[in-house]
């Protein structure tokens, strides 16, 4: 997908998915649609989220070497970091944030995952604690789905893909 009115026709298409169904661990990929946090997941090493049974979300996922350590998106200036988000596509800000992990981290989940409507259609999405965030999602396919970040205020749309993971990685995830 190139831009993001070719990615809001793709998830428009897709179905609705339940919120149960998400249960586990995904691995996430952003899709490039010149929204100004393309890349910038990717290259301070987003892993992923992590969906539990009691429907709360480890949204934010990193690995570290062979961890998975999960961010609190409260203490992440986001307006900031849409502003410049050129500076979040840089090697120094891979070891800004490496260093300043510790600090980041979440002391438990960061979000609700709950059916919520886009565009009329009813499927899973996390609305975050302390953010004006919503993911929204839908099914690709068995194994794959793809979400919507909206962020209250911006009109623009982070559009990326989720990949389910096998069970015996999950031993690996810490917060």
């Amino acid at each position: 997908m190139s831009d993001e009115q070719t990615a809001v026709d793709a998830f428009r298409s897709l179905p609705a998915v339940e919120p149960h169904e998400l249960v586990g661990l995904w691995r996430g990929l952003g899709i490039p649609t010149g929204h100004p946090l393309d890349g910038v997941l990717e290259n301070l090493g987003w892993f992923g989220k992590r969906f539990r049974p009691d429907m709360r979300v480890d949204a934010l996922l990193f690995r570290v070497g062979q961890r998975l350590i999960a961010i609190d998106p409260a203490r992440i200036p986001l307006r900031l970091a849409l502003r410049f988000q050129n500076i979040g596509r840089m090697g120094a800000a891979r070891h800004l944030f490496s260093c300043l992990q510790r600090g980041l981290r979440a002391k438990g989940p960061v979000a609700l995952l709950r059916t919520m409507p886009f565009d009329g259609v009813a499927s899973a999405a996390i609305v975050y604690d302390h953010q004006p965030i919503v993911d929204y999602f839908r099914r690709i396919d068995k194994q794959r789905i793809m979400g919507a970040m909206t962020i209250s205020g911006d009109d623009r749309i982070y559009f990326f893909e989720l990949e389910r993971v096998d069970e015996p990685l999950q031993r690996h995830a810490s917060n």
